[in-house]
């Protein structure tokens, strides 16, 4: 094979498929060239207009030819979308690679979980790398249905699709020496493998300490201070635009000529709905040069960029030698993708996959929602005297603040009050029947009647649930387990719309245009109960993630994410 390729590029034998008047941006040099592209056994063999025959040609009248796009941080349970499915839904906007962390299955299936995203990865025409969950469960502040110790993350490790420890959220314990968690990380550098960084807020000796593990990256920048702080200390940023965390805005200043091939564009976490109508990495690129950073830097971000972190050889570019995972798209602006290569085969056309796709999945991932008998009567919470704490979102970011409020109290127990947007917020343990509910108060969601549950819960994704009523809370948390896991908009007692998430609760491969019509209509029915939020489904799942400050409310109650504890509903001191 490497002999046809060298005879290829020497002009001896006919290329398999030729680009013939294209713009391609180099990625090296920073010029674009109007030039020919040819590709020989999947990968480029030859780049000038010496390049003449091939067995496919395609004309590209001027039309930009780019390496495919690279997403660096990217979790597959997130979009909602089965592997195939995923696929089905991203390379058609230029994406050919990924490398995901699998921890939201992880966190429910465990290593079979693991195990099932390397095998529904194999076949597709998306490129799927790994990186090793960390951190399963994320903390001790919850119950979730798995656990990845020491020693099976050492095996995952040696996995050829593995690239190396992900990212490592319970910064507290790396600062604090906890053992099992610096095993893991020991594990990593013993296999000579990357370890992927999550530290929203660390600053200062803390940040130094974290960093001293060996620990390379970030995407969990929200200030351009922080950022700047962790760039200069050596680390790659990801500047992450998803559904509920969009951090571009706040980051692109820092994006120079000798900044930015320390960073990453990257989607984190992306919706079903986000991914099939704005796009993936396209979008992304799309708001990059809208917000003023150069065209040839925002592609490197795309491409290049991630393809050199993770020693992805010979991936990121157009180059002699490289993998022909190549895109074609009208202009350096709108990014409107037109043609998808794979290893020199085309793999999407005009906005479709060129071929379906199928998949088998594991039945054992179908009945993961294990709930204990729920009645109203759990949803009450007693009221006492004094403030309590709030759960406040942030808008666009996963960052909540913490704030101190009086409550509405009515017949002994604490109320929603939607006039002051103060809702009930319950987290309710799915995975082993240990009837733990946790109970909290939530404003942000602007919800006027009614209620939203889903077993999405990060990371240990237990059912959650938030409304008015507590006959909506529990109607939409029963809908969730009546699926086996999913989506669910209650209102009056009734499910106004559902989405069944039946593979750990947390995916279905059901038709994409199938699903893509059921999160409309959740959309379109909490829209109509009152919340201003693009994604409200997505806000809710991260109020559970125990690792972002300031409050979170978990199976076991509402945590300080600063202190790592869980905290008391009602406060005990006053802030002024």
């Amino acid at each position: 094979m490497l002999q046809q390729v060298i005879a290829m590029a020497a002009g001896r034998g006919e290329a398999d498929v030729l680009f013939t008047n294209a713009h391609l941006l180099n990625l090296f040099s920073g010029e674009v060239e109007d030039t020919h592209v040819a590709v020989g056994r999947g990968v480029i063999v030859g780049i000038g207009p010496m390049y003449q025959r091939a067995r496919e040609v395609y004309d590209l009248r001027g039309k930009y030819l780019l390496p495919g796009f690279i997403d660096g941080h990217v979790h597959l349970e997130s979009s909602l979308l089965s592997p195939a499915r995923y696929a089905e839904a991203v390379v058609p906007h230029g994406t050919t690679t990924v490398v995901a962390d699998p921890h939201e299955i992880a966190n429910v299936a465990g290593i079979a979980g693991v195990a099932y995203m390397l095998k529904a990865t194999e076949r597709l025409p998306l490129e799927v790398f790994f990186m090793v969950p960390s951190c399963v469960p994320a903390t001790s502040l919850e119950t979730a249905g798995a656990e990845l110790g020491p020693g099976l993350v050492a095996t995952l490790l040696r996995q050829r699709r593995v690239l190396g420890l992900a990212e490592v959220m319970n910064y507290p314990g790396v600062i604090s020496g906890e053992g099992a968690l610096l095993q893991k990380i020991l594990a990593a550098k013993r296999a000579r493998k990357l370890i992927d960084g999550h530290a929203p807020g660390l600053s200062g000796q803390a940040l130094r300490a974290y960093l001293s593990a060996g620990i390379g990256s970030d995407h969990e920048c929200t200030m351009l201070e922080e950022a700047r702080e962790k760039l200069s200390l050596g680390m790659r940023l990801m500047l992450r635009e998803g559904s509920a965390s969009k951090n571009l805005e706040a980051l692109h200043p820092l994006v120079t000529p000798l900044t930015a091939r320390r960073c990453l564009l990257v989607s984190d976490d992306r919706d079903v709905w986000d991914l099939t109508q704005e796009g993936h990495m396209d979008a992304i690129l799309r708001k990059a040069v809208a917000l003023g950073v150069p065209p040839l830097l925002a592609v490197q971000m795309a491409t290049l960029n991630p393809a050199e972190y993770f020693g992805l050889r010979r991936h990121g570019a157009v180059a002699p030698g490289y993998a022909a995972d190549l895109v074609v798209v009208n202009d350096l602006k709108e990014f409107a993708v037109d043609l998808v290569f794979k290893r020199g085969r085309l793999v999407a056309e005009g906005g479709h996959l060129a071929a379906p796709l199928s998949e088998e999945v594991s039945e054992d991932l179908r009945h993961t929602v294990k709930l204990s008998s729920l009645s109203q009567e759990a949803l009450r919470i007693p009221a006492k005297s004094g403030k309590v704490r709030v759960i406040g979102l942030v808008p666009g970011q996963l960052l909540t603040q913490q704030r101190i409020l009086q409550p509405t109290v009515r017949g002994g127990c604490v109320m929603a009050e939607p006039a002051r947007d103060l809702l009930k917020l319950a987290v309710v343990e799915r995975h082993r029947g240990t009837g733990n509910v946790g109970l909290g108060l939530v404003t942000g969601f602007g919800l006027r009647t009614g209620a939203l549950a889903s077993s999405v819960a990060h990371d240990s994704h237990n059912l959650i649930a938030v409304g008015v009523e507590d006959s909506d809370i529990l109607c939409a948390l029963q809908e969730v387990h009546r699926m086996g896991g999913g989506l669910a908009v209650c209102e009056g007692g009734r499910v106004r719309s559902s989405l069944a998430l039946p593979l750990a609760g947390l995916m279905t491969d059901a038709p994409l245009q199938r699903v893509i019509a059921d999160v409309h209509a959740l959309h379109q029915s909490a829209r109509a109960l009152g919340t201003p939020l693009a994604c409200p489904l997505m806000a809710l799942s991260f109020l559970a993630l125990p690792v972002i400050p300031e409050l979170r409310l978990t199976d076991r109650g509402l945590v300080d994410v600063e202190r790592s504890c869980v905290v008391p509903l009602y406060v005990t001191w006053v802030i002024r």
